[in-house]
């Protein structure tokens, strides 16, 4: 009696499937995590080390702090770290949910207290760009990271509604405890 081998074993790891050819969607893909993700990464090594024209730690802290943010190096750090990691994962596609969870608590941190005030666009300081960087990473997470990716090897690596759910989910815990410390 034959079985149908459904190409998922008791662990995380995925069975060994035969190789495919790369897609132009594959590759699309992998644009797109390339872009946002690298992004990304330069906004948090601005607020860690000062690179790319950042203020680095030190004065990125103080400005966390008129925001209201205390301490605001600590907040610093979580927000660049988050920044920094989240845009590394999702441009490798390494622990996609939790990259694109980092980078949606980020953006919506960002609304609440810098952009929101400033209506849609980003021509008047409004949240446009916030919501397209969340927007980005919550589309990756749901359909995966993609052939050319790291978690490609893992399960969560096929997206689906638990991955967008875990991304958003804890992306908006985290930015919801983080503005109310």
């Amino acid at each position: 009696m034959a079985t149908h081998n459904t190409g998922r074993s008791s662990t995380f790891l995925r069975q060994p499937v035969p190789e495919q050819r790369v897609t132009a969607g594959d590759c699309g893909l992998l644009l797109l995590r390339l872009t946002f993700g690298l992004f990304m990464a330069g906004h948090g090594a601005q607020k860690l080390f000062g690179l790319f024209g950042g203020q680095g730690l030190t004065a990125t802290g103080k400005g966390f702090d008129a925001l209201g943010y205390h301490p605001g190096k600590v907040f610093a750090v979580i927000g660049g770290l988050s920044e920094f990691l989240g845009g590394l994962g999702l441009a490798v596609g390494l622990f996609t949910p939790l990259a694109a969870a980092a980078l949606i608590g980020v953006m919506i941190n960002a609304m609440v207290t810098v952009t929101g005030a400033h209506g849609l666009w980003d021509t008047d300081g409004g949240v446009e760009y916030n919501v397209a960087i969340a927007i980005v990473a919550l589309t990756v997470a749901a359909i995966g990271p993609g052939r050319l990716a790291i978690d490609r090897f893992f399960r969560w690596g096929d997206g689906g509604w638990t991955a967008a759910a875990v991304a958003l989910g804890l992306g908006g815990i985290a930015s919801a405890i983080s503005l109310t410390l």
